[in-house]
């Protein structure tokens, strides 16, 4: 380097990771493990606006005041460790297979399993209530009535009366206000709602989008913006209209429409998901299906939340009839307001035809019945989890019980729930099933089985609750770390020291047999990773991830699995070779002098 190049010493270093509580353990843990001694000043940023930006760099301060959050991290961090490792094996062994055990994949899957039980256990009961079509132009319905013989002396009597009287008739303007932009749990759940996409594909399309610039960074749990954003939402706002072709409604000049998304109090890590101004001069037509579609979703969503309340007249029409009391509903619109920018832009999407009807005009005297009627109903019971509703439960679970300025609500975190739900079903612990657009999610046998076994403290949401408590302080100053994590050791040690196998679990947790060893003849259970022999001295597997399978361009299922056990091959259509050509050929299952699975191939014709 020539001696006329001046190179600059670098006496200390920024660090602008997320604002948050992981962020900071973020940037340690590279701090650390690349070895550097220098100064560090944190700049602490939750907008991107050059502003912000501005601001958050004359404003600059030591790392050393921010030990306290990264102490909670790293508290955090470890804390999860020890239960996964520990409670993980502790129930492996004791019940001989391997089972995932955590402080929020195991709560999620108990609440599955509370819910299916409660759906078991519901016992349907019968209603009735009597209709009654007026001359007024409304029908007018009973309350319900359990008894069916107290509903038909009624309906008797009001036919033979055939008139009703007009009592009140109550009419009350209300409003609906717009929905807050997005986080990635609530873009989630209106995907799966309105799409069926799974939590995991939502946040792979619109991570992609993020990647192209199409949108803002999507793993975030704030709905809101600060108010060095509002200047910014309120030109793309702007531009977003122009783009879509929608008029604006008229705007209160005095009031930003904007002013209902800002608070700085509420964005931690990340503002609420956007799309960009980039987006606008995108070809959104070359962007796959699911991509658009979520895009779609966030532009309304955008719009949206910066458009005016829906407005409706609600009216209560009461009549009596038969010394019973009778009422009928009615709305009308008086400004659509959101609504009118959700039915523009995801008209092909929400592909409603449901209006709202009004009661026509009637006076409180006298009215003809025209027909009187008996319905029956039936109360339901509870619901299946959707990904929807499941988010929905993991967001608010033990939420009551948390103390504010908690850094996290609910179970898991927007980045990390689409994870758990994937590797409850990953390890067989849940299912999807119905149709393409509406799958819900219900536990397995194996996790039914695993939450029967579970302690009552493992799989509630109440750790987690007095965890964000106790890190709440650290984070404060008013714990020690040390005093943490002594706790965690505490509880750890009791689990492990006072779990024992519970009676009769060993039917519960029996693993499915689907044939014999041809090594040993001992049964072949299945399990995560494979198919294994029983007989732990036995080294016969089948793995599911087979290099053997995967050079045929296959994937070794449980069909073929089965078959390979029964009948010791399987034959194979359409097989790849190494050139790209296809071809059929036979799969023979064959054992090493070590009891280890082997495979061969015959091919049809001989050759």
């Amino acid at each position: 380097m020539p001696s006329s190049n001046k190179v600059r010493k670098v006496t200390s270093e920024n660090y602008p990771t997320d604002a948050g509580r992981e962020g900071e353990l973020i940037f340690r843990l590279v701090y650390q493990q690349a070895g550097c001694k220098k100064p560090v000043f944190r700049l602490w940023l939750s907008s991107m606006e050059e502003n912000a930006i501005r601001e958050g760099f004359a404003h600059l301060k030591p790392s050393t005041e921010y030990d306290a959050l990264y102490n909670a991290a790293l508290c955090r961090e470890r804390a999860d460790w020890m239960v996964g490792i520990n409670a993980s094996r502790l129930f492996s062994c004791l019940y001989g297979q391997p089972l995932a055990v955590g402080r929020v994949m195991t709560p999620v899957l108990a609440m599955t399993v509370v819910r299916e039980a409660a759906i078991a256990a519901f016992v349907p009961e019968k209603f009735y209530t009597v209709d009654l079509e007026l001359t007024s132009g409304c029908t007018a319905s009973s309350c319900r009535i359990p008894e069916k013989s107290v509903a038909e002396n009624l309906l008797e009597a009001c036919r033979k009366e055939m008139v009703a009287t007009i009592q009140r008739i109550t009419r009350k303007e209300k409003s609906e206000n717009p929905p807050p932009l997005y986080d990635l749990t609530t873009l989630q759940r209106d995907a799966n709602r309105l799409l069926g996409y799974s939590a995991q594909q939502t946040l792979d399309y619109v991570q992609s989008l993020y990647e192209k610039k199409l949108t803002t960074y999507p793993r975030t749990d704030s709905c809101y913006i600060t108010d060095d954003d509002e200047e910014m939402l309120e030109e793309l706002t702007e531009a977003l209209e122009v783009f879509l072709d929608i008029t604006p409604a008229d705007v209160d000049e005095a009031v930003p429409r904007t002013r209902r998304t800002v608070s700085r109090e509420k964005v931690n890590d990340h503002h609420a998901i956007l799309p960009t101004r980039s987006m606008l001069q995108a070809d959104l037509d070359a962007l796959p299906k699911g991509e658009q579609n979520v895009l779609k979703l966030i532009i309304a969503r955008t719009l949206m939340a910066v458009s005016k309340p829906f407005r409706y007249l609600e009216t209560l029409l009461t009549t009596i009839c038969a010394g019973e009391e009778f009422t009928a509903k009615g709305k009308e619109i008086l400004e659509e307001g959101w609504k009118a920018v959700e039915r523009k832009v995801l008209a092909d999407i929400l592909n409603r035809k449901q209006e709202l009807t009004a009661l026509p005009n009637a006076a409180e005297n006298e009215c003809g019945i025209l027909n009187a009627e008996l319905k029956e109903g039936q109360t339901s019971p509870p619901k299946h989890f959707t990904e929807d509703t499941l988010l929905s439960a993991m967001q608010a679970a033990g939420a009551d019980s948390m103390p504010e300025g908690v850094e996290r609500q609910g179970i898991g975190t927007p980045a990390t729930r689409a994870a758990t739900i994937e590797k409850l079903v990953q390890k067989g612990f849940l299912e999807r099933k119905g149709s393409k657009k509406t799958k819900v999610l219900l536990p397995t046998d194996k996790g039914k089985a695993l939450i029967t076994v579970m302690p009552e403290e493992i799989q509630s949401a109440d750790m987690t609750s007095d965890w964000e408590a106790k890190l709440l302080q650290i984070e404060r100053g008013e714990m020690e770390p040390g005093e943490f994590m002594t706790e965690i050791n505490t509880m750890i040690t009791e689990l492990v020291k006072n779990t024992e196998m519970k009676k009769g679990a060993n039917a519960l947790m029996k693993s499915k047999i689907i044939g014999v060893c041809p090594n040993c003849s001992k049964p072949v259970v299945e399990r995560e990773k494979g198919w294994f022999c029983e007989n732990r001295e036995c080294r016969f597997v089948l793995w599911k991830d087979n290099a053997f399978f995967k050079r045929l361009g296959k994937r070794l299922d449980a069909h073929v699995a089965d078959k390979l056990l029964r009948d010791g091959r399987v034959r194979l259509k359409d097989c790849k070779s190494v050139k790209g050509k296809t071809y059929n050929a036979t799969v023979l299952l064959g054992t090493e002098t070590d009891g280890r699975s082997k495979f061969s191939l015959e091919f049809e014709g001989g050759c």
